[in-house]
């Protein structure tokens, strides 16, 4: 490990800056910076960040992550696991896009092998991917809100949230980390009364959201706390690689279900939400718009729900053809992407996954330069990190 960087003009002769932050002048004024640790919380929970903020009274001045608190190895794993048994892997990364995680790396597969899908299957995906999104954006809502004060929002959020995990865990036998989608379909056909709980749950939604936007979108403490804070202009969001709500906040108009279509998501009729500054109030609005649109394409995806088989013929082993192959998926927090390259085996030479998490934290120094710790409370909220997404 190289040595820390060695600073002795601002607070004497060999202080050692701790690793990652930047030399920087004597201030002017006389003061003295000092450091402060946001975190770890505690080293068993599933995602843990640790930020050192470079302070100078209450503003920030720098802010360096440090990760790794997770590190589990997920893509070297890969090398040893089946293409099928990697699919599981993937629901520990971004486990609030579960889902929509392990359906890239079944486009993959099935890319790989000419595995065709079934209609019904193609709409089971699009179904349970949306709803995903859905519930993973009720997660965050409620954690915004306690972040920045409004307690109650955490319980309005997870009350509407229930509705779905209730019925994700019917699926799939899971609540988090759930497991679902296989090459050529799904591990199973969704049940009789699918499309009458899911009407159910959308008619409960819309009511819900107008609810959400009284109750936090309009309130004039929320407004104040992120109007104007943690702006990220859209040339600095495309250097740093932000997709999914952090980049269309900034106005980058790139979302993969509409720019590059798949499974049947052409079909469908949605808009891309964008905003126009890329502080931390577009970046919740995004979000918040990103539900509705959700509901109109399962109202659309219900309104045309097709019978017939759920999946492809299924086979007990895949013996992937020599090659590298690439599929991509647009998750609740961005582009997430799997590359693998076989060697005419069944088990991948090398995996290898792209989650937007990574990119999404890496700008949060130049979001939260010149704001106040409340404000990097604030952006850190906005950004909706999951870390084992990060960590892999």
């Amino acid at each position: 490990m190289p040595a820390p960087s060695q600073q002795s003009d601002v607070r004497g002769e060999g202080y050692a800056l701790p690793p990652g932050f930047s030399l920087r002048e004597t201030r002017a004024d006389g003061s003295q910076e000092y450091f402060l640790n946001m975190g770890p919380q505690h080293p068993s929970t599933h995602g843990v960040l640790k930020l050192v903020v470079r302070l100078d009274g209450e503003t920030v001045v720098e802010v360096v992550p440090h990760l790794g608190f997770i590190h589990r190895a997920i893509e070297k794993m890969g090398e040893n696991e089946t293409f099928v048994q990697y699919i599981h892997l993937t629901d520990r990364m971004d486990y609030l896009s579960s889902h929509i995680n392990n359906l890239c790396v079944c486009m993959a597969i099935e890319k790989a092998m000419g595995i065709g899908v079934p209609e019904r299957g193609e709409y089971i995906r699009v179904v349970v991917s949306e709803l995903q999104r859905i519930q993973s954006h009720l997660l965050w809502w409620g954690a915004f809100g306690m972040d920045l004060g409004a307690v109650s929002a955490f319980l309005y959020g997870f009350k509407e949230r229930e509705k779905i995990t209730a019925l994700f865990e019917e699926l799939c036998g899971a609540r988090l980390t759930m497991n679902f989608f296989r090459p050529g379909g799904s591990n199973a056909d969704v049940p009789e009364n699918f499309p009458a709980r899911v009407k159910e749950i959308l008619e409960d939604l819309k009511f819900s959201l107008d609810e959400f936007d009284v109750l936090v979108s309009k309130n004039p403490i929320i407004r104040e706390r992120t109007l104007g804070v943690g702006a990220l202009p859209r040339e600095r969001a495309i250097n740093y690689g932000c997709s999914g709500p952090v980049g269309r906040a900034s106005g980058i108009d790139f979302d993969v279900r509409k720019h590059d279509p798949y499974s049947v998501y052409d079909r469908f009729q949605f808009d891309v939400p964008l905003g126009k500054h890329g502080d931390c109030y577009d970046r919740y609005m995004v979000r918040m718009q990103e539900m509705r649109e959700s509901i109109r394409i399962l109202e659309q995806a219900m309104a045309s729900f097709p019978g017939g088989q759920y999946r492809s013929k299924e086979k007990p082993a895949y013996k992937v053809p020599a090659g590298s192959y690439y599929a991509n998926v647009e998750t609740a927090r961005g582009l997430y992407a799997t590359y693998m390259v076989s060697d005419n085996s069944f088990k991948p030479y090398r995996i290898k996954s792209r989650s937007p998490n990574l990119s999404n934290l890496s700008a949060i120094n130049e979001m939260s330069q010149g704001g106040k710790i409340a404000d990097l409370v604030a952006i850190l909220s906005t950004l909706d990190l999951i870390i084992p997404d990060i960590d892999r």
